[in-house]
């Protein structure tokens, strides 16, 4: 996610058309960001103990539904086949592999998918990477897991939301669970060209087929140079909370948790301040929008 310099548009858009432009703007930003002192993939590899900020906090709120009871963050996904879904350049998907996972890596950008391959060499870590665009993953990727991941900042590159549960739901072993995280649908409803206020000016209920917001943004949400990203044209779609949670349902899933955050690892708009490894909104905009959600679902057993 960028902050944009131009209005968030809605357009006609084949998903093809629209999968396309992002996947080549991923591929431009993937080179930005493993040169970027954000990802800081040197670091990564030097400290064979480092794990993500994004995976720290995700299993912090994965800990209460998988596993037994008290059973240490750090080691939930020991000895678990895991899927991680639009992986990017492969930090987090490599952090669930130092937490003893036996990981696969899905995204649609072949150049995010290469830094991911040199960073996991680099590493010593064992991982498989697949191109696959997220909702044929089930095709693409074969086999069942014990977990599907995926964050943040991924759903809004996904048109259809049926397609994409069911993907899910085809991936995990019986008894397996799935665990989602990204920017709460509310926040991106928001106006994010206005520098000092928080005030509503997208649209929060899904789009008719055949439409899809669009923008150019030469930008990307870390440091470096970004004269390298040339693929400007972004697509994304708008996902209400409920159309998420009765995809997953609609897909024979069981939801065991839903959960709402004050912390997003990006700055979604400008008046958001940073706070440790994220951001967060000032007083009062902080106690009245949630900036984040989670979901934490399972495929049952028969």
């Amino acid at each position: 996610m960028t902050l944009p310099s131009e209005p968030i548009l809605e357009t006609e858009a084949t998903t093809a058309e629209a999968y396309a432009a992002n996947r080549e703007n991923w591929d431009d930003r993937a080179a930005v960001h493993a040169a970027s002192a954000a990802y800081d993939l040197d670091g990564f590899v030097a400290d064979p103990h480092r794990i993500s900020s994004v995976i720290s906090e995700e299993m912090a709120l994965l800990a209460p539904h998988l596993g037994d009871t008290g059973t240490d963050p750090a080691r939930l996904l020991e000895g678990l086949d895991v899927c991680h879904l639009q992986c990017h350049i492969g930090t987090d998907t490599l952090s669930m592999a130092r937490l003893g996972a036996r990981v696969t890596g899905v995204d649609l950008s072949p150049a995010s998918l290469q830094v991911a391959r040199d960073l996991a060499a680099r590493c010593g870590l064992p991982a498989r990477w697949v191109e696959s665009e997220v909702t044929q993953a089930s095709i693409t990727v074969g086999g069942a897991f014990d977990h599907v991941h995926t964050s943040i900042g991924t759903i809004c590159w996904v048109q259809d939301l049926q397609a994409w549960a069911q993907t899910i739901a085809a991936l995990l072993r019986p008894g397996g669970t799935f665990f989602f995280r990204d920017q709460h649908p509310m926040l991106a409803s928001m106006d994010d060209l206005v520098p000092d206020d928080v005030r509503l000016g997208h649209r929060y209920w899904s789009l008719p087929p055949g439409r899809a917001f669009t923008y150019a943004e030469g930008t990307t949400y870390v440091d470096g140079d970004h004269t390298r990203i040339t693929a400007t044209r972004n697509f994304e779609w708008p996902h209400p909370v409920s159309q998420t949670l009765q995809a997953l349902l609609d897909a024979g899933l069981h939801v065991v948790a839903v959960g709402e955050h004050e912390t997003l690892p990006w700055q979604a708009l400008p008046v958001m301040v940073a706070e440790a490894d994220a951001f967060v909104l000032p007083t009062p905009w902080r106690e009245q929008v949630p900036v984040a959600w989670s979901i934490v679902a399972r495929k049952p057993r028969a």
